[in-house]
């Protein structure tokens, strides 16, 4: 799913802004000013097109994550761990671990 402000495209096909689109357990709707999208496997990301993200996970992912949105463990101790299994001492340190090419 690529979302360019209101331009959403799922495997390069375009979805319509305001229409929703199911296929094989991908969704993407448009709540009020935002566009979600969810998946069948429990974790459903919304951006309001500019800057906000919110990103919700299913209670039985609960402790079953890891990565930029933590462990979802409700223990803050735990929220900065590297893909190499060390805590990060710093947010910055903590982003700049999961950095691609």
């Amino acid at each position: 799913v690529v979302a360019e402000g209101w331009n959403v495209s799922v495997n390069g096909a375009a979805v319509p802004e305001g229409r929703p689109y199911l296929h094989k357990g991908l969704g993407v709707t448009w709540p009020g000013d935002w566009v979600a999208v969810a998946s069948s496997l429990g974790v459903r990301v919304a951006w309001d097109g500019h800057l906000a993200v919110t990103v919700t996970a299913e209670p039985e992912l609960r402790g079953g994550t890891w990565g930029l949105c933590g462990t979802y463990t409700d223990d803050p101790a735990d929220d900065f761990v590297r893909p190499d299994g060390d805590m990060a001492a710093f947010a910055a340190a903590f982003g700049n671990a999961w950095k691609v090419p």
